[in-house]
């Protein structure tokens, strides 16, 4: 009996390693930023990522670096009591170094508001690029688009102003 894995095997278990991986980083960037945890929310990103969060905000989508995203979210997302981003259904396709994510994403919002609702939710789907750098992926780009919203969506406002 060979204990020696097919090359097929084998080739299964190494995609299987790197789906998981590819889940892991685009599940970290949701977690370090609902534990405020910047300098760690950084090291998921490669050195210039594409943010598209234009189906919420308008505008163009921006390159950014991964500390200019650290700032620009505990900006926000700081100014905020909580923050929760629920990542999930991903569906992974991999292609040499190069990688696409896209996940279902539910993010609440709580902010104590005298004059309204505390909470805003918003959901809809994420698209990560993504790059193998580093021995480990890296998100290379992100699209938001946002399809449904419950609450107070009022609260980005005072949450960027106790923010900054």
């Amino acid at each position: 009996m060979s204990t020696t894995a097919s090359p097929g095997l084998e080739a299964e278990m190494l995609r299987l390693v790197d789906r998981q991986a590819v889940v892991e980083v685009c599940t970290r960037m949701a977690w370090h930023a609902d534990q405020r945890e910047w300098d760690a929310m950084e090291s998921v990103f490669a050195d210039e990522v594409r943010l598209d969060y234009t189906s919420l905000n308008g505008g163009e989508p921006a390159v950014l670096s991964p500390r200019q995203i650290a700032d620009a979210w505990s900006g926000v997302l700081g100014g905020f009591d909580a923050t929760q981003h629920l990542v999930g259904n991903h569906l992974v396709t991999i292609e040499g170094d190069t990688a696409v994510c896209t996940a279902s994403f539910q993010a609440t919002h709580r902010l104590a508001n005298p004059f309204g609702s505390p909470l805003w939710t918003l959901g809809g789907t994420y698209r990560f690029d993504l790059v193998r750098a580093g021995g480990g992926w890296r998100i290379g780009g992100v699209v938001m688009t946002a399809t449904w919203a419950d609450g107070n969506r009022e609260l980005m406002a005072p949450a960027a102003e106790a923010a900054g």
